[in-house]
Order: C-alpha cells, then sequence, then structure tokens
C-alpha cells in the first residue's frame, strides 16, 4: 500500500470512528470543526499534488518514452524498423492517479465548496422536537441565513462584520447557552431591554400583552390529541402557536443560569429584563418548549442565524416551503 496509502487509510479509519461514535450518541459531534479539518487534510493532499506527485508521475512518463524513443532509435540505426511493444499503457499506469490522492485531493474542491457555503451563506439543519410546532416539525430539514446577522469566523463563530440584528419574531438558531456544543432553534421574543412577562400563558413586551386570534384546534399526529392554536402576531410576524389547558402557567424547573437575577418567577409564570447583547426565546409549542423561561437569556455571540425555508421533509414532501 505505500506510506501514503497507510497514512490516508488511517486518516479514513479515524473519521469513521468519530462519525460512529457521534451516531451511536457516544459523543457530540462538531460538525462545523470536522468539516474545518477536512478542508485543511484535503488540501494538503491537493497542494502535494499539484507540486510534488502529479510532477513526478510526468517527469516517470516523460522518461519512459525518452528511453523508448531512445531504443527505437538504436534499433533503426542497426536496421530493425519493426519494432514490438507499446508504451502507452505503461505511461497510462505512471499517469494514473492512486486511490489515495483520489479520495483525498480529488474532493478538495467540493469540500472547499461546502465549508464556504455553510460558513457564510447558508447552514442546514434538522428539526429534532415538537418545540416548534406548529411551524416547524420534527424532521423538517431547514436552510438557516448565516449572514443576515453579521460575518462570523467559522468554528470560533466570532463576529468580524456586523450586517443586521435579530427581530422580534424571527426564528432562530443558536449555541444552547449551557451546551454550547448543541444547537438549538427557537423563536425570538423579547430583544436587548425589553420587559417579557409569561404570566398564566399570557406573553407580555414591556407591559403591552402580545396580540393573539383563536384558530381551529391543532391535531398532533403524534401524539393522536388536539391541541389549543392561537394565530400570534410579534413584531409584525405573524404565526401560530400552541397551549395545552392541562398544564399549569407556571414555570416548572427553572435552572440556575447566568444573570438569572433578571428574571421574578411566580405562582403565575415568570417575568425577565432581557440584557444587552442578550435575547429572550420560546419555542411556538409554549407548553412543550424547554426554552428561556428555564434556562436563560441567548448570547448574541451564540447565535447562528435565521431559519427561513424548509427544504425537504421525506415524510411530508407538502412541508417544502419558506416560514415565519
Amino acid at each position: 500500500m505505500g506510506l501514503m496509502g497507510g497514512l490516508t487509510a488511517a486518516l479514513y479509519a479515524a473519521l469513521l470512528v468519530y462519525l460512529g461514535g457521534w451516531f451511536f450518541n457516544r459523543w457530540i459531534g462538531d460538525f462545523a470543526l470536522l468539516l474545518f479539518l477536512l478542508t485543511l487534510v484535503t488540501l494538503a493532499y491537493w497542494l502535494a499534488e499539484r507540486l510534488h506527485f502529479k510532477p513526478a508521475r510526468e517527469a516517470a512518463a516523460a522518461a519512459l518514452e525518452a528511453q523508448h524513443g531512445a531504443r527505437r532509435a538504436e534499433l533503426a540505426r542497426q536496421g530493425i524498423a519493426q519494432v514490438d511493444g507499446n508504451i502507452e499503457q505503461a505511461k497510462g499506469r505512471l499517469l494514473m492517479q492512486p486511490w489515495w490522492l483520489d479520495w483525498t485531493a480529488g474532493l478538495f474542491p467540493v469540500i472547499l465548496v461546502v465549508f464556504l457555503l455553510r460558513s457564510f451563506l447558508y447552514e442546514p439543519f434538522k428539526i429534532p422536537s415538537g418545540s416548534m410546532l406548529p411551524t416547524l416539525e420534527s424532521g423538517d430539514l431547514i436552510l438557516v441565513n448565516k449572514f443576515g446577522y453579521g460575518i462570523r469566523l467559522p468554528v470560533i463563530d466570532r463576529k468580524i462584520i456586523a450586517t443586521g440584528e435579530p427581530a422580534r419574531g424571527d426564528v432562530v438558531v443558536f449555541r444552547y447557552p449551557p451546551d454550547p456544543r448543541i444547537d438549538y432553534i427557537k423563536r425570538v421574543v423579547g430583544l436587548p431591554g425589553d420587559e417579557v412577562a409569561w404570566l398564566n400563558k399570557t406573553l407580555t413586551i414591556n407591559g403591552k400583552p402580545v396580540e393573539t386570534a383563536a384558530l381551529p384546534d391543532y391535531y398532533d399526529e403524534d401524539s393522536q390529541r388536539y391541541t389549543q392554536q392561537l394565530r400570534e402576531n410579534l413584531g409584525g410576524i405573524e404565526h401560530r402557536i400552541l397551549l395545552r389547558s392541562d398544564r399549569p402557567g407556571f414555570v416548572s424547573g427553572a435552572e440556575t443560569y447566568p444573570r438569572r437575577e433578571a428574571c421574578r418567577y411566580s405562582a403565575e409564570g415568570v417575568v425577565c429584563k432581557v440584557p444587552a447583547g442578550h435575547y429572550f426565546v420560546m419555542g411556538d409549542n409554549r407548553d412543550n418548549s424547554i426554552d428561556s423561561r428555564y434556562w436563560g437569556f441567548v448570547p448574541d455571540r451564540n447565535l447562528k442565524g435565521r431559519a427561513f425555508f424548509v427544504w425537504m421533509n421525506f415524510g411530508n414532501l407538502g412541508r417544502i416551503g419558506a416560514f415565519r
């Protein structure tokens, strides 16, 4: 196999172990870091191919052709015109890219394009639960706009160019504050400086109740039950929310989190003053969502982008389309 073939096989084995452990929940994977490392590794192979391996193969093929030409000339000098042998097949073998370059350097352009698109333009995300029902269903595959809230460096997510801020009502994907290795999706309810109140299942922002209107009950096929459904107007963005009459209005099980002193919990619910540089988020499935009411505020540095489009749901193709 050779040294480079063995090294490449070892790298692929390590990749399979990492992906396997991630798939079987042995550890939490970091796809952004993995894609960054794959880009660097395939770039190294691509440069080695362009600067060393390909020129070496071409030089070997040229040397073979020169030797063949010299042999033909010598035979012709001796009066032998008919020469057996065809060197084209041998040259083809010399010029052929070995498998370990084909599966590394050959993949670099594709991986680079994916890395740039995912890092700076759009990132795919799979809805893992029903906390955003009825807007988003479990199994929806969505796109996240990565540049709307600022251009950030890949992997470390440090903002380097400000391009905009989240608006009240935006559906956002962010790194979960208690464990930044995990991505969450919720709707922005409170902006920096807002006072957000969730009391007796009524949402109030800066002293004004958020406008709602009754809709026909929503039937959840997974739970096989009907749930109260409302149309909510949040910052001019209309969307649907769900409430369960059998769930209490107070918040049970709130964690200890940074800036918890900005929130006041009572038997009716919770009131929070959103700190500067932070956001208060909630799921549209209000009684089945663990969100800012339980674990606190989302720092601006944790934001990944605004979710805006369902590009696939293998169980229901009718889900494809834009949403708010």
